[in-house]
């Protein structure tokens, strides 16, 4: 018998997503963004977007409106089904309700098989609503963190969200910062690219294809 130990496997990713709400009323875009709070385990007092892991539910919610044909075809070369795909878009609608009180949503069902956190979406008659969204990007964490993800960012317009911006206390100092701004605080490497991302869209720069932000030997590396 070999006396050699199995090599030990690094902990699989979980799926999540975020969703970037821009403000484009004024010269520079603003955007949406939050504190975690400091108890928190994954990257505590840094800056977000609204945003969270995949749940069960997710997979099962109805949508009002599904993506529309550019967005369907980006998602399609980000390593998703089209089910996946439109979950993972959900997710981030879900969890940007939950964080901020703003919903991206439309009359609609979201169904008996949606979990309690699409509760609030049924009481109102709402489902989630994919065809304001944008594709943004992706980030899969380093594979020495503890905690992994493998996040989707997608994007839309401050218009296309009704209710007030009302915190849930998981985000604190919840409110829109000019992307100049946003840089300068405290935000961790995904979370800058993230914002060059945009910045760059505003400009009339666009990619082929969505860039994965990842890492090599704990280095970043960017994909496109």
């Amino acid at each position: 018998m070999s006396d050699k130990k199995p090599a030990s496997r690094g902990i699989r990713p979980r799926d999540a997503a975020s969703l970037v709400l821009i403000d484009t009323r004024e010269d520079e875009p603003r955007i949406l963004m939050g504190r975690r709070h400091s108890r928190m385990k994954f990257v505590p007092d840094a800056f977000v977007f609204p945003g969270g892991k995949l749940d069960a539910g997710d997979m099962g919610v109805r949508v009002a409106r599904g993506f529309g044909h550019q967005t369907a075809l980006m998602m399609q070369g980000a390593a998703a089904s089209r089910a996946k795909s439109e979950a993972l878009a959900a997710a981030a609608i879900r969890e940007t309700f939950e964080e901020t009180g703003l919903l991206v949503a439309a009359p609609g069902d979201v169904g008996i098989v949606a979990g309690e956190g699409w509760e609030p979406f049924r009481e109102r008659g709402l489902a989630p609503r994919l065809d304001v969204l944008d594709f943004v990007a992706r980030a899969i964490t380093p594979a020495s963190s503890p905690i992994r993800f493998h996040a989707r960012f997608f994007a839309a317009s401050a218009e296309t969200a009704s209710g007030e911006v009302k915190g849930s206390g998981e985000l604190e100092d919840l409110d829109w910062y000019p992307i100049s701004e946003a840089l300068k605080l405290p935000v961790i490497d995904v979370t800058e690219f993230v914002l060059e991302e945009i910045s760059r869209r505003h400009k009339g720069h666009t990619r082929s294809r969505i860039p994965l932000y990842s890492y090599r030997n704990d280095k970043p590396v960017v994909r496109a």
